[in-house]
């Protein structure tokens, strides 16, 4: 099942020695619990589009709130790995994943499918709550 832990077979001790990552160090203790399918909104206001060229089916996204955002106070926004703007979470959508950041939850998304319609970017993503 895709949801169990599993062991790995790291040392944690080493992996606290050594110069390693805070997600490192906690996916081993930790598995993703699919929440809810949804969309990137707002890539049409993406000025560098390259970002979009890089992006690929299965890759893990970043999740933020964006509490300053004067349009919606739920805003969650969507960075890629090097922490990029894509986007937003939609807004009928964002209100539970707000409630749950706010709250410490740490939460993600992945690409499921990515299709490029003229100058728009249709991106379907997949969002995760990192469970430990």
């Amino acid at each position: 099942m895709a949801n169990e832990l599993t062991k790995k077979d790291e040392n944690v001790l080493a992996l606290v020695n050594g110069d390693h990552s805070i997600e490192e160090l906690i996916k081993p203790l930790s598995h993703e619990i699919f929440l809810f399918d949804s969309f990137v909104a707002g890539t049409t206001f993406i000025k560098n589009e390259t970002v979009f060229d890089e992006l690929k089916v299965g890759d893990k996204l970043i999740l933020q709130r964006e509490a300053d955002n004067r349009f919606d106070e739920n805003a969650v926004l969507i960075l890629d790995a090097k922490q990029r703007k894509l986007g937003y979470i939609p807004e009928k959508d964002n209100i539970v994943f707000a409630r749950l950041m706010d709250a410490g939850k740490y939460l993600i998304a992945k690409i499921d499918e990515m299709v490029k319609k003229g100058s728009f970017h249709q991106i379907k993503i997949g969002i995760y709550l990192i469970d430990f």
